[in-house]
């Protein structure tokens, strides 16, 4: 594998000095505009939607080794970010259409991979629903859409991230039929994505077991779909699949929950090499926002939100360096 210099000097943005990517999420827009509003009991606007970012950017970045941003709401946050740490931008609308089958993408109107790169952005990140086991016709939609994305980034030589999140339609994903079929889903999804075609450079994937059901975790809900041997299995096939570097998202589970899908990762010796985590270390800040405004949130961040970053970051001593898949000692021989 090659790859370019303007994509070396981009992961070199948003990596630490182990070249593990330890970044922060706040690229929540519809999701976090309704869990405030729904806190506060009252339309939120543009200004708690930025206000928020700039406390979670300002406080956290010192921490972390980028922050990821979208560009409605996150631009002013992104000035504020620590010396130091790098910025992904994120370029996809938030949410989907629920009455069109497949949760099918779209792109930022009024934005483009150059436009984003101008704005100050070291990566681009793209979030996209998939299953392998969808109709053909909704994933060669979505591969194409994944293709063309793929494209602007080379031409902007700019790595490009791709988040993937799995679903099954009809299913409940927090549930344990779910739980069950999610390993396949997640393996399923990375070895179609790390194909050259799609020109992904980053892998941003979910922990491939829901660990609510990993029978004698701390988090043990009482429903049993893997051992703990099992799962480790699990986390293994799903990085097998990998020819490029991936990372986890907490996908909005508890700290606790993902730290210990985390350890169990290491554990499994998964070559993971860092992570994106946004909800798992400031959802709970949310409330506090609403109700006690900046300066509470603040205060809330500088010691539980910290506390839950670095909670993160101790689990990052087992992850590998993201220029081992090339090969490399060191981002710098890439070149």
């Amino acid at each position: 594998m090659k790859i370019t210099e303007g994509k070396i000097a981009g992961m070199k943005a948003v990596s630490n000095a182990r070249g593990v990517i330890a970044a922060a999420a706040m690229d929540q827009r519809g999701s976090l505009k309704k869990a405030l509003a729904k806190e506060k009991g009252a339309a939120v606007g543009d200004q708690d939607m930025e206000e928020f970012k700039i406390q979670v950017a300002e406080v956290l970045t010192r921490h972390a080794s980028a922050i990821l941003l979208d560009p409605e709401w996150g631009l002013p946050a992104s000035k504020r970010r620590a010396k130091g740490a790098g910025l992904l931008l994120a370029y996809e609308k938030t949410g989907y259409d629920a009455a069109t089958p497949g949760r099918l993408p779209d792109l930022l109107d009024h934005w483009s991979v150059r436009r984003l790169k101008e704005a100050g952005a070291d990566c681009i990140k793209i979030l996209l629903y998939y299953t392998p086991f969808d109709a053909k016709p909704i994933n060669e939609l979505k591969h194409a859409w994944v293709e063309r994305i793929g494209d602007e980034c080379r031409a902007n030589d700019i790595p490009f991230f791709l988040e993937f999140v799995t679903y099954e339609e009809g299913m409940d994903e927090k549930g344990l039929d779910f739980a069950k079929k999610k390993p396949q889903l997640v393996t399923g999804a990375m070895a179609e994505f790390t194909k050259d075609r799609y020109g992904v450079d980053v892998m941003k994937v979910e922990v491939p077991v829901n660990m609510k059901f990993v029978e004698g975790a701390r988090v043990f809900g009482g429903q049993k779909a893997y051992t703990k041997q099992e799962a480790m299995d699990h986390f293994r096939r799903a990085a097998d699949a990998a020819t490029k570097p991936f990372i986890y998202l907490s996908a909005g589970v508890s700290n606790a929950e993902f730290t210990e899908g985390l350890e169990l990762a290491a554990e499994a010796g998964t070559r993971f090499s860092g992570v994106l985590c946004g909800r798992a270390t400031w959802k709970e800040g949310i409330p506090i926002f609403a109700k006690q405004g900046t300066d509470g949130f603040r205060a809330w961040l500088e010691a539980d939100g910290v506390r839950n970053i670095n909670n993160v970051n101790a689990c990052l001593a087992a992850a590998h360096p993201w220029y081992e898949f090339y090969g490399a000692a060191s981002a710098d021989t890439l070149l």
